[in-house]
């Protein structure tokens, strides 16, 4: 039983740590070539969005869109790809 409540101690510890990273986390990607490029932390909220001036096209609006979509699903699969690299970590000091 003692075991017990030292590794629940213990995975508690952690999980504290990873939402600590979780927030100091920053990912970029972008799209189209650059011309949209999304930043996003650890918690999957974008801290910003930078359009380049050449990529606004009043007849072009539904491609603008496309890339925004793009930049921010691709900042979204990179937090995912770095969470899961951390954890990944976190359970083997946990079990090891």
């Amino acid at each position: 039983m003692k075991n017990i409540k030292q590794l629940m101690k213990q995975a508690q510890k952690m999980q504290e740590q990873l939402d600590s990273e979780m927030g100091q986390l920053e990912v970029e990607a972008s799209s189209g070539g650059g011309m949209v490029t999304v930043t996003m932390d650890g918690k999957k909220r974008i801290q910003s969005i930078a359009i380049e001036p050449e990529s606004v096209d009043p007849d072009e609006v539904e491609m603008l869109q496309d890339l925004v979509v793009a930049a921010v699903n691709e900042a979204g699969r990179k937090v995912d790809e770095e969470l899961s690299g951390q954890l990944g970590g976190l359970t083997q000091s946990l079990l090891g």
